[in-house]
């Protein structure tokens, strides 16, 4: 019970002391924090202060010029008030201000130098703004506040216009000059302090915390309420007061008008500095306690040690009958895996041999899919044939044999066209398993070929560019040949197309990779169906040792829900009867057998793009004796 006690005890004064040397550190570091403000002050009111009295000159030297005093004798005469808006601009424009303007005893505006901007002051009256009636009786008005014309907040000063241009005359109109201060805002903007600038009032107009502009840091009285209603100084912005205090702060005052620059610490530093006291309190103490418990545990040890020599020995007797007990157990499961690696490799075997049937199925699906755009194709060649020959016929039995001629040429060019489509669908359908070294670019332009008219029936602009630096160019749809570029487009096509460039020349079957790229096409025409701009464009690259064919599209894109599912199989978003979802699972197990990569993406101009990837080859000098079966 005593020794508890004892612990309960060492605990709480534990406690009790960190608690105190957190609460003496959170002291130190504000009183510190609060000194750093004021040195701070000391270095932002005087660049403020320069700011403002930088311009109180500019007023009073204009008061003077012979064109303000021409256009308030003459405010009805067109080209002195021309003149004097002239003037008025370009001055602006040299000492950097953001307006200047002049009124006449009634507060009209007569000139501006914003005179031509649609916001511009001209013709209005400001006889209600104070540093009006301040200039009227000859003093020098000052005031902040939100521009009426422009809701853009400035430092108004204004200066006396004398009739006769002598200081003390008859005072016949007020020249007036906006400053922005919003510079300062942003400056403030990278320190970790708060910084806020009030006015007499309480009431923060310039920030670097945004929230608090246009808040008070008091409720205002009626009288003041009224003031700034007559005045419109924060046109169009309620005033209300902040809606938690920000805590302690250091102030110092600025001007003429009564404001004041006022810097809040951040709080964060000063409970990081309490909570570093405390910390390092706690971690006196458990050193301390740390030591005292190494010294209890030694004396433990030295007690243990006999004990668990006699433990050892008893221990080693059961390790060794345990040690015999697994081995067997080991023997066994040996066995056990040995027979369910057989029946793995039997079970891979049988998948392999049914994943080839699977890819077969899947391209003669592609080839009846293709059958009725590959029927119209056939269909143009022999009604041209059909018409071709009867008009030989009537050329013969007319006695002329060279349009007969010309004729069978044109039956014979048909033919060949027939012929070409046949083989190509031949050779797609057939059951290749070999491996061989492949050109790229002739297994793209086949592929484009088989598709020429599914593309060419759906109306979609298909651009080809096969030389493998065509990656410099534009890898989107849009960048191609237009809406007349085809299949036929040819590696010396693309205006990128390099001539010294080895061709692409990768490892695997010619008929898969067809398949693979023909599948990717149908999907590329199936995602522009219905975009306003119907554009898909291949595009191969040469990068870091492989070879890339990129298939882009203008449609809408891949949905983020689909990407992360878009290779599994049976998984698909086209409607019932149009698709069963395997067409990208078994595109991507083909790549992979090649290995290569089939990925997705979507394009930051819009719809989306699939990059097929594969292993680059040595090019050989007999590459074109194993490259694609012919077409």
């Amino acid at each position: 019970m005593r020794a508890k006690l004892f612990r309960v005890l060492a605990l709480l004064a534990a406690a009790g002391g960190i608690a105190a040397a957190g609460w003496v550190g959170t002291l130190r570091a504000q009183a510190d924090l609060m000194e750093q403000g004021r040195r701070q002050l000391e270095l932002m009111a005087p660049d403020l202060q320069s700011a403002m009295e930088k311009y109180e000159t500019l007023p009073f030297v204009l008061g003077f010029q012979p064109d303000l005093i021409q256009a308030l004798a003459h405010p009805e005469d067109a080209p002195t008030i021309a003149r004097l808006n002239q003037s008025l601009q370009t001055i602006q424009q040299q000492a950097k201000v953001g307006a200047i303007y002049m009124m006449d005893r009634t507060g009209l505006t007569l000139g501006a130098s914003n005179w031509d901007q649609p916001l511009g002051f001209v013709g209005k009256n400001f006889s209600y703004r104070p540093y009006f009636n301040e200039a009227l009786h000859g003093r020098a008005g000052l005031f902040y506040g939100i521009g009426t014309s422009t809701s853009e907040a400035g430092y108004f000063i204004a200066q006396p216009v004398y009739r006769n241009g002598t200081a003390g005359g008859p005072v016949a109109g007020v020249v007036v000059a906006k400053i922005s201060l919003a510079d300062f805002e942003q400056t403030w903007r990278s320190s970790e302090h708060a910084i806020a600038l009030a006015d007499r009032h309480g009431v923060i107009f310039l920030s670097n915390q945004p929230q608090w502009r246009y808040r008070s840091l008091q409720p205002l009285g009626a009288a003041t309420m009224q003031e700034l209603a007559h005045t419109q100084q924060y046109m169009g912005q309620k005033v209300t007061p902040l809606s938690e205090h920000p805590g302690r702060f250091v102030a110092r005052p600025v001007g003429r008008l009564g404001w004041q620059l006022m810097l809040f610490p951040a709080q964060t530093r000063v409970a990081r500095a309490g909570l570093l006291w405390a910390l390092a309190a706690f971690l006196l103490l458990s050193c301390a306690a740390a030591s005292w418990w190494a010294l209890h545990q030694r004396r433990r040890r030295l007690e243990e040690r006999h004990e668990s020599r006699q433990a050892l020995q008893q221990a080693a007797r059961e390790l060794d009958s345990r040690i015999v007990e697994r081995t067997q157990q080991l023997r066994e499961t040996n066995q056990d895996l040995e027979n369910k690696y057989a029946r793995l490799k039997a079970t891979e075997q049988m998948l392999r041999s049914t994943q080839n049937e699977l890819v077969q199925a899947g391209k003669l699906a592609m080839l009846g899919q293709m059958a009725a755009g590959v029927t119209h194709e056939l269909n143009q060649p022999l009604a041209a044939i059909r018409a071709f020959a009867d008009n030989a016929r009537t050329f013969l039995q007319r006695g002329q044999p060279a349009q007969a001629e010309a004729n069978l040429g044109h039956i014979g060019d048909a033919s060949a066209r027939m012929g070409a489509i046949i083989a190509q669908l031949k050779g797609f359908a057939r059951k290749d398993e070999s491996i061989c070294q492949v050109e790229l670019a002739k297994s793209v332009r086949a592929s484009a070929f088989m598709m020429e008219s599914e593309f060419r029936r759906h109306g979609v602009a298909l651009a080809i560019d096969t030389s493998p630096d065509a990656a410099a160019g534009s890898h989107a749809p849009g960048g191609g040949s237009g809406p007349d570029a085809g299949p036929d487009a040819g590696p010396d096509a693309g205006p990128n197309a390099d001539a010294h460039a080895g061709p692409l020349l990768v490892a695997g079957d010619a008929v898969r990779i067809e398949q693979v790229l023909i599948n990717l096409l149908r999907n590329a025409l199936d995602a522009v169906e219905d975009a306003p701009q119907r554009e898909v464009a291949i595009t191969l690259a040469r990068v870091d040792g492989h070879a890339e064919v990129r298939i882009s599209d203008s449609g809408g894109g891949i949905p983020e829900q689909v990407a992360a599912h878009l290779f599994e199989p049976f998984y698909t978003t086209k409607p019932s009867g149009k698709g069963l979802g395997l067409g990208l699972a078994i595109s991507s197990s083909i790549v992979q057998a090649m290995n290569g990569q089939l990925t997705a993406h979507n394009l930051p101009s819009g719809g989306a793009q699939f990059v097929l990837r594969l292993p680059l080859q040595l090019e050989s000098t007999d590459a074109s004796k194993h490259a694609s079966h012919p077409h």
